[in-house]
């Protein structure tokens, strides 16, 4: 495929998935169909099957939650980066940027909103119960991230730290209990005990 014919498609999937996101936090998850998104993005529904498959529906929800992952995952390299002198400062900053952008997203407002008020929860489960695209993304880039950055923590207990601050950030997206920055202090808290076992 040449250069062109492949920023072509890119643009179109953008372009697709700009539709979906429309839909989805105008109506919710629910209400979003293949005519729909064909109809908003001026595409054929061929086109949106060409594109995303015959489960075009669920291929949607997984590349629009792919790419909301992947729009957080560089906001939470920035916070990391400013703060790389110490783990405990750069946890409370990815995890507070994480779940105040959380609160103003409207894809994310929309699915949470849909599934508190029993509605179809499909796109919930992509935060909660399939591993990827958020647990799998964020477990690989965090746990290179930081084993470059804090290279004193062993493996194992690196591991596990990156399990918890992704579990547990991801847990008060979905059910907040305090303030982001209470949650953001209190799991980088956790988090460094985690890394750092014999620290006290």
């Amino acid at each position: 495929m040449t250069r062109y014919r492949q920023a072509v498609r890119s643009l179109l999937r953008d372009q697709i998935l700009d539709a979906a996101y429309e839909q989805v936090t105008a109506s919710g998850w629910s209400k979003l169909t293949v005519a729909g998104v064909s109809r908003i993005a001026g595409v054929s529904r061929q086109t949106v099957y060409n594109e995303f498959g015959s489960n075009s529906k669920d291929a949607v929800g997984l590349a629009l939650v792919e790419r909301e992952a992947e729009r957080f995952m560089l906001g939470i390299a920035r916070e990391l980066d400013a703060h790389r002198d110490a783990l405990a400062d750069a946890a409370r900053a990815g995890v507070g940027f994480v779940l105040r952008s959380a609160t103003d997203n409207p894809l994310i407002k929309s699915v949470l909103t849909a599934a508190r008020g029993g509605e179809d929860d499909e796109l919930l489960a992509y935060l909660t119960t399939r591993p990827e695209p958020v647990f799998e993304t964020a477990r690989s880039m965090l746990d290179a991230y930081a084993a470059d950055a804090w290279p004193e923590v062993d493996a194992d207990s690196r591991s596990l730290a990156v399990e918890t601050i992704v579990r547990l950030t991801v847990s008060h997206i979905v059910q907040p209990t305090a303030s982001p920055e209470e949650t953001a202090d209190r799991i980088a808290r956790i988090t460094t005990r985690v890394a750092y076992p014999g620290a006290g």
